[in-house]
């Protein structure tokens, strides 16, 4: 079986740097916003830009999971159709929370168009929630499935305990409010400390 050091990545690096990079990105634009430092317009420019390195990660882990059944002699169709999957929805919420700040920078938005431009990224947010549920429906391989259980699992308990505990903490008005959409980056930083779970409990990072 070929170890995760010998798989192959995008500009020679794999699926955790590029997810690593992008959450630590995260983190400096949460920062930014809680802070006040930008607010506004620039803010939500700068929440879509680290999403844009969700693309070289799934490219990484597509390629690390053909290099996987190459070696184990499988497939992997299950892990191909839910990268495809996120990459379809992860373009789609670049494209539509770029539509949705632009049209709100330009002026006066009627409430109806307003209502229907921000739901659409939220949409594109539980496309990707949902891809991970299927993921875990068609994948047939069952330690593979367990791992992405695994990591899911600590994704929502990760979140779940951030959202709790900041907002106890906003109620007491120790800390800034935070849009709720930012529970869901929380989770998906979730992923990676399951991830790392993962490897050290299975010596595989998992699926995810």
């Amino acid at each position: 079986m070929t170890g995760d050091t010998a798989s192959p990545g995008v500009l020679g690096r794999g699926p955790l740097f590029w997810g690593g990079l992008m959450l630590v990105s995260y983190l400096l634009v949460a920062a930014l916003g809680t802070t006040g430092a930008v607010d506004g317009a620039p803010l939500y420019i700068l929440v879509i830009l680290p999403f844009a390195l969700v693309m070289p990660m799934i490219a990484a882990a597509n390629r690390r999971s053909e290099a996987r059944s190459s070696g184990c002699g499988t497939k992997g169709e299950a892990q191909r159709r839910y990268t495809k999957r996120v990459a379809v929805f992860t373009f789609l919420y670049l494209v539509v929370l770029g539509v949705m700040t632009f049209a709100i920078k330009q002026g006066d938005v009627p409430p109806v168009l307003r209502t229907f431009l921000a739901l659409l990224p939220g949409l594109a947010v539980v496309g990707i929630f949902w891809s991970v549920g299927r993921l875990i429906v068609e994948e047939q391989d069952e330690f593979l499935r367990m791992l992405v259980i695994r990591q899911s699992l600590i994704a929502t308990g990760f979140a779940m305990c951030a959202a709790s505990v900041w907002g106890f903490l906003e109620s007491a008005e120790v800390v800034q409010h935070l849009d709720a959409y930012w529970w869901a980056v929380a989770w998906f930083f979730g992923l990676g400390i399951g991830a790392a779970a993962n490897r050290i409990r299975y010596e595989t990072w998992g699926a995810v």
